[in-house]
């Protein structure tokens, strides 16, 4: 299946429908922007990130606007708020497998793992 990414909203106990999020491609110090997208309903992307064969071995980042979207949730927020942008870097080590990164989120937490 290639490269995906799911969000749940911890604080709403939901998907996180409507979340703007981002993927890069990073060599070093250098971010190069590959995809720009939002959320769907169920708070997946409505395709892969990177179907099977696309995906390449490397390093990336997902970006994702936390703030932004408990924002759009109207939740009270301090200004600053304590999370706003949550990036995740990572690597692809082996293009036969599949690669799902999710995000679990509050406006105060975040976990991710490496699931399938």
């Amino acid at each position: 299946m290639g490269l995906s990414t799911h969000v749940l909203d911890t604080m709403h106990g939901c998907p996180a429908a409507g979340m703007a999020v981002e993927l890069y491609a990073t060599d070093g110090g250098q971010a190069a922007l590959l995809q720009r997208l939002v959320l769907n309903h169920d708070g997946r992307t409505d395709a892969p990130l990177f179907d099977h064969a696309s995906l390449r071995t490397g390093t990336y980042r997902l970006t994702f606007d936390v703030g932004g979207y408990f924002k759009s949730r109207n939740v009270v927020l301090p200004e600053p708020n304590f999370l706003n942008l949550v990036s995740l870097d990572f690597g692809i080590a082996h293009t036969d497998e599949h690669y799902h990164v999710p995000l679990l989120v509050s406006p105060w937490s975040y976990a991710t793992y490496r699931g399938s």
